[in-house]
C-alpha cells in the first residue's frame, strides 16, 4: 500500500506540472498577440485567446527574448557545421521548431529534437495533425509520422529516465557528437534535485561539442519569492532547485560542478538592461499602459537566463557578461545591528497600495487614495492610535476625492493637506489639486469619524503637465511657501521638469533655479529640509533606478540645485519612503537590483554625506513584508519609530500580495 500511494503521488505531481504548461502557452500566446514577439504558430496549441495582464505579457516577453537571443547565438556559432541539433528537455507545447522553420534559421542539418512526458507529447502530436498551418509546416498529418520527420522529432520520455531517453534519441537519429542546443525552459526545477542534477551531468557527459540553455527561478526566501514559492506548492508543483541553488552564483557553480566548462548565468534584470537594445526596449514598453514597475523589476530578479558550454566551438554561443554591473555594491557600507519590525497593536487593517499619508498630530495618521484588492479604489481613512494600539476610523468628505494613486498629500503650512497629481489609470493622470482642512476640535478618538472639508483649488499661471509617481514637497523663497513638484510620469513619459505654486495666491509662478537639476525620474521622495529640500533615488528614463542625492538649497535670488556626494555610495533604488530626522536623511524600503537582499533602511548624513545601510528583522511579522507602493509616516517622540502602511502589488502571475496591517520600525539604532 505505502508503494502504491507514493506511486500516485508521483503521478499527481507529475499531472500538476504538465498543468504548468497549459498555463505559460495561454500566456505566450497573449504576448504574443499584443505584438511583444512574433510568433504566428504558438497560437495554435491552445483553445481559445486569453488576455493577460500588461505585466504578464512583459514576463513572457523578457522569457522568449533570452531564449531566442541564446537559440540565434547557438544557430550562429554553428553555422558552417555540416550537422547541428537542438535538444528541448521538457518542451511542451513549445512552437520553437514552427518558428524557426519559418524564419529560414534551420540551414543545413539541422534537427529538432523535443522530448516531454507521453502524455504531453501524444496530446501536442494530436494538435499538429488536426491543425492544417501546423501540419502543413511538416507536411504530414498523420499523427504516427509527426515527431518523425526529418527536422522534427517528438519524443514522448519522462525526462528523468536516462535510460530511455538514450534509447528514445538513438532510435530517432541523434549524433552524439554533432554540436547540440539543450533547451530547459522551467523544467528541471519540477524535479527533486538528484534528478535535475543528474540530467545536467548526464548531458554534460553525453555531448562533447554541446550549450546548456536554462530559464528558471531564482531568490526564494524575500518576499516576492515566498509568494512566489507558496504559488507552486499550491499548484503541487513545487520548486525543488530554489531550496539548494538559490542564486546565479549556485547555479552557476552547479554547471561547472556537473562537467560544464564554461557557465554565465543572468538574471533577467542584467539580461533585459544589458542585453536587449535601447530602442527595442522603448517599442515593447511602449505597447500598453503600464505602470507595475516595481513588481515588474522583481519579477526580473527572481528568474534567471544560463548558458553552459562544452567544446570550443559553443562556448562562442556563451552569453557575453555585462560589462558593467548594474548595481556598485562593492563599497556598500552595512551596518551591524538590523532594525527590528513589529506588527501594530490593535484592529487597524489597511490592504492598499499607491496611498498618500499624513501626519494629523500625534496617534493621527490620515490615508487617501490607492488601490486595494482587485484594483477597487478605496475609500480615504484615519488611522488613529488609543490604549490598546492602532484602529481605522471613517472619513466623512465635503465632496468626492475622486479617484487616485500614486498622488501627493503634502502638508500645508498654514493646516490641512493639499493633494496633488495622481492617475485614476495609467492613461489618464490627474492635474488638479484639492485642498484638505480639518476641524482642530475633532474628537476622532471618541466618534471614529474624522470630518475634513475638500475643495478644488482654483490656481492661475501656467499649471504642469498632469503627472503621477512625482513629488510635490513646500519649500520657503523670500518668506513665501511655494509647492515645489519635480518629476513623475504621465502616459507617455517619465518626466523632468519642476514647477512652483505660491500657496497663499495659488499661482503658478516662475521661481529662479540654479545648478543641474536632477535628471528625469519618477518613484523618488524629496523631504523639505533648510527651506530647500532632500531628494533621493527614482526609476529614470532608461528604466535603471537612480541612486543620487540632490539638494535643493534656497539662495538670495531663488534655488540652486546641489548633488550631494555620497560615500560609500548606496545602491540605486526607487518606490522607497524617506524621512528627515536633523540633518540625517532617513531612506524606506523600496525596489533595487540587488540580489543580496531587500531595501531595508538607508541613513544619510546630510552635512558629510557619510552613509550606513541597515537590514530589517522581519521574523516577527507573520507575512511577507513588501516595501514597495507603500506609506511612512515618523511617530512621536521625535521619530523614535517610522509606521509602514499599505504596500505590496501583483506578484507577476503568483497572485496578489497586500500587506495586511501596518508595522513599526524601531529607528533608535538610526538615531544613536
Amino acid at each position: 500500500m505505502p508503494a502504491a500511494n507514493t506511486t500516485k503521488r508521483k503521478q499527481a505531481r507529475d499531472t500538476a506540472v504538465q498543468g504548468t504548461n497549459d498555463s505559460s502557452v495561454v500566456s505566450k500566446v497573449s504576448a504574443a498577440a499584443r505584438g511583444y514577439f512574433q510568433d504566428a504558430f504558438i497560437q495554435h496549441f491552445v483553445c481559445k485567446l486569453c488576455r493577460r495582464a500588461p505585466l504578464i505579457n512583459r514576463g513572457y516577453y523578457v522569457r522568449w527574448r533570452a531564449v531566442d537571443y541564446c537559440v540565434k547565438s547557438f544557430l550562429q556559432a554553428t553555422v558552417k557545421c555540416p550537422k547541428r541539433q537542438i535538444l528541448s528537455l521538457g518542451a511542451g507545447f513549445d512552437s520553437l521548431f514552427f518558428r524557426l522553420h519559418e524564419e529560414g534559421a534551420l540551414v543545413g542539418h539541422t534537427v529538432v529534437y523535443e522530448v516531454d512526458f507521453p502524455d504531453v507529447a501524444q496530446r501536442k502530436a494530436a494538435l499538429i495533425s488536426d491543425n492544417l498551418t501546423l501540419a502543413g509546416k511538416l507536411g504530414s498529418r498523420s499523427t504516427s509520422a509527426i515527431g518523425q520527420l526529418a527536422q522534427y522529432r517528438l519524443l514522448g520520455v519522462d525526462v528523468r529516465e536516462e535510460a530511455q531517453v538514450e534509447e528514445a534519441l538513438a532510435g530517432a537519429g541523434l549524433d552524439w557528437a554533432a554540436p547540440t542546443l539543450l533547451l530547459s525552459e522551467v523544467v528541471l526545477t519540477y524535479m527533486e534535485t538528484h534528478w535535475s542534477d543528474s540530467v545536467i551531468g548526464w548531458a554534460a557527459n553525453h555531448f562533447p561539442q554541446s550549450l546548456f540553455v536554462m530559464y528558471e527561478q531564482i531568490r526564494p526566501w524575500d518576499p516576492f519569492g515566498q509568494v512566489m514559492q507558496d504559488h507552486f506548492l499550491k499548484l503541487n508543483s513545487t520548486l525543488h532547485a530554489l531550496q539548494k541553488y538559490s542564486d546565479v552564483a549556485a547555479q552557476r557553480q552547479r554547471f561547472l560542478n556537473k562537467g560544464w566548462e564554461h557557465c554565465v548565468c543572468l538574471d533577467m534584470n542584467e539580461f533585459y538592461l544589458s542585453l536587449v537594445p535601447e530602442d527595442e526596449r522603448h517599442r515593447v514598453e511602449s505597447l500598453e499602459p503600464f505602470d507595475e514597475y516595481e513588481e515588474w523589476y522583481q519579477k526580473c530578479s527572481h528568474y534567471f537566463i544560463l548558458t553552459a558550454s562544452r567544446g570550443h566551438l559553443t562556448r562562442q554561443a556563451l552569453l557575453p557578461t555585462p560589462p558593467v554591473s548594474l548595481v556598485p555594491w562593492a563599497g556598500l557600507s552595512q551596518a551591524p545591528v538590523a532594525l527590528s519590525v513589529r506588527t501594530t497593536p490593535g484592529e487597524a487593517c489597511v490592504e492598499g497600495l499607491g496611498m498618500a499619508a499624513i501626519s494629523l498630530g500625534p496617534g493621527r495618521v490620515l490615508l487617501t487614495g490607492g488601490a486595494g484588492k482587485g484594483s477597487r479604489a478605496m475609500a480615504p481613512k484615519c488611522l488613529v492610535r488609543g490604549q490598546t494600539g492602532w484602529r481605522t476610523a471613517c472619513v466623512l468628505s465635503s465632496t468626492d476625492w475622486g479617484i487616485r494613486r500614486y498622488h501627493t498629500l503634502t502638508a500645508h503650512p498654514l493646516g490641512g493637506a493639499v493633494v496633488y497629481g495622481g492617475r485614476s489609470s495609467p492613461l489618464n493622470p490627474i492635474g488638479s489639486l484639492l485642498r484638505v482642512t480639518f476641524d482642530p476640535c475633532d474628537r476622532v478618538e471618541e466618534e471614529d469619524t474624522l470630518k475634513v472639508c475638500v475643495k478644488e483649488m482654483a490656481c492661475t499661471g501656467d499649471p504642469p503637465e498632469p503627472r503621477w509617481r512625482h513629488i510635490a514637497t513646500v519649500v520657503s523663497h523670500k518668506g513665501k511657501d511655494f509647492l515645489f513638484v519635480f518629476g513623475g510620469k504621465n502616459h507617455s513619459a517619465v518626466l523632468g521638469d519642476g514647477h512652483f505654486l505660491c500657496l497663499d495666491q495659488q499661482h503658478w509662478t516662475e521661481v529662479l533655479v540654479e545648478g543641474t537639476a536632477p535628471e528625469a525620474r519618477h518613484s523618488h521622495t524629496a523631504c523639505p529640509y533648510q527651506g530647500g529640500l532632500a531628494l533621493f533615488g527614482g526609476l529614470g528614463r532608461g528604466g535603471v533606478p537612480l541612486g543620487d542625492t540632490q539638494l535643493l538649497k534656497p539662495t538670495a535670488g531663488g534655488f540652486c540645485w546641489d548633488r550631494l556626494e555620497i560615500h560609500p555610495p548606496l545602491i540605486p533604488r526607487y518606490g522607497h519612503a524617506a524621512h528627515v530626522i536633523g540633518d540625517r536623511l532617513v531612506v524606506v524600503g523600496g525596489v533595487w537590483l540587488y540580489s543580496g537582499g531587500v531595501p531595508g533602511i538607508a541613513v544619510i548624513d546630510l552635512t558629510s554625506g557619510s552613509s550606513l545601510e541597515f537590514c530589517l528583522d522581519t521574523t516577527s511579522v507573520p507575512w511577507p513584508l513588501m516595501l514597495h507602493s507603500f506609506c511612512s509616516e515618523l511617530l512621536e517622540p521625535e521619530g523614535t519609530a517610522v509606521l509602514l502602511i499599505g504596500g505590496g502589488g501583483n506578484c507577476f502571475s503568483f497572485g496578489t500580495h497586500l500587506n495586511p496591517r501596518p508595522v513599526t520600525v524601531d529607528l533608535s539604532a538610526v538615531l544613536g
